[in-house]
């Protein structure tokens, strides 16, 4: 599950992270409340405002704008909120941008020139610890860093068992170049990050930029939070920050369901149990000339009802030209998907797209018995090659 950055501050926060301070607003009058607020609590005359959405980028796409004055906000976040952002990660539609976190200005005039770095904690599955992979060049794209300049990407690896150690927080920021207060309080942002990072079940956290201010304060000016949907059941407060208007809402009815389902953009949906045999059918239908629509895993335990959700959540992408369903009977019976199937297509009058129907394992026979006196018009296949011409055959 993905955070917006004003969800993630908090949790650093809530770890004594120092972050650069905001708060969301969803209206451009909520906004210039905030901007008063921060101007009193900071002194702050200039204010970031901030598209909040799940993507990167943003301020490429012109979803991040500095006001120079209090009205200036207004303005501003009456652009952003409401429209349509598009950047290098939400493809060509873009993504409606709901609310703006507006935020002090930190970028402030002081003995010294503010610095960027790049810190970001994530799981090697290689080493089987955590690495902490950081660089000198924040604010930009770490990408094109590590295609010009590998030399300046530098990695931390930490055991789990022990935690991060003061010697590698004193060999970070050493490496960045730091020195004096900003040295000392690396050490301390970077205890906060991993405390945050472990505490959370977090998959990925990116901070980029990490600053270093004209006073030698290090704070978190962005943040990127990705958290491992199997711990969300020990993080009740983390799942209540799910924004569901930034998902495919497909893939949220999938979730209603206990479905695994992702979408993908192919031409045949496919509706199966097991990944193992998911990821088989998927390179069968490209074989067979066709792309797969979608990832569609019911399960163990599916029973007609969630069938019949499968089947109607893959008929609502209007690209699937034909529906795959292959089912090995083992713990799941056949007859049960069956029913799904019978049910589903009557709910839909008639079948708006040709099925193919490869059901062996428990109770195979009952189920091709079920389809074949439901009076549908579907393909049955017995084998993966049969299967296979099939789908060749209805998509010619």
């Amino acid at each position: 599950m993905n955070l917006h950055e004003y969800q993630g501050k908090s949790i650093l926060k809530n770890n004594d992270v120092a972050i650069q301070e905001g708060f969301v607003a969803e209206t451009a009058d909520q906004a210039v409340m905030i901007a008063e607020q921060l101007n009193k609590k900071f002194n702050s005359e200039f204010f970031v405002i901030k598209a909040q959405i799940h993507a990167g980028g943003r301020g490429k796409g012109g979803g991040v704008k500095l006001a120079k004055s209090i009205e200036e906000v207004r303005e501003t976040a009456g652009k952003i909120i409401g429209m349509q952002l598009v950047t290098p990660q939400t493809g060509e539609e873009g993504k409606k941008v709901n609310k703006v976190l507006v935020a002090q200005d930190v970028y402030y005039p002081g003995e010294e020139e503010p610095e960027e770095y790049y810190i970001s904690l994530l799981l090697d599955r290689n080493t089987g610890r955590h690495v902490l992979m950081y660089s000198p060049e924040g604010g930009m794209d770490i990408e094109q860093v590590a295609e010009k300049t590998p030399h300046l990407i530098f990695r931390e690896y930490i055991d789990p068992g022990l935690g991060l150690q003061s010697f590698q927080s004193r060999r970070v920021a050493f490496n960045l170049g730091l020195k004096g207060a900003g040295f000392k309080s690396m050490q301390l942002f970077l205890r906060g990050l991993y405390e945050a990072f472990i505490s959370s079940d977090t998959q990925l956290l990116e901070i980029n930029p990490v600053l270093k201010t004209s006073d030698s304060k290090i704070l978190a000016v962005d943040c990127k939070f990705s958290i491992d949907d199997s711990g969300l059941f020990r993080h009740k407060d983390i799942q209540a920050m799910r924004d569901l208007t930034e998902e495919d809402p497909t893939e949220v009815e999938a979730g209603r369901h206990n479905l695994n389902f992702i979408k993908l953009d192919g031409n045949v949906g496919c509706m199966v149990n097991g990944a193992g045999l998911a990821m088989a059918t998927m390179d069968l239908i490209k074989l067979s000339g066709g792309s797969p629509a979608n990832f569609l895993d019911v399960g163990g335990t599916a029973s007609a009802e969630t069938v019949e959700a499968g089947f109607r959540i893959i008929l609502q992408d209007p690209s699937v030209k034909a529906i795959l369903i292959n089912i090995f009977g083992g713990i799941v019976r056949c007859d049960r998907v069956a029913n799904g199937v019978v049910e589903a297509c009557k709910a839909f009058g008639s079948l708006p797209v040709p099925v193919i129907v490869r059901l062996q394992g428990t109770n195979a026979e009952e189920a091709r018995e079920i389809i074949d006196n439901s009076g549908l018009e579907v393909f049955s296949a017995g084998s993966f090659e049969d299967a296979a011409e099939k789908v060749k055959e209805v998509l010619a």
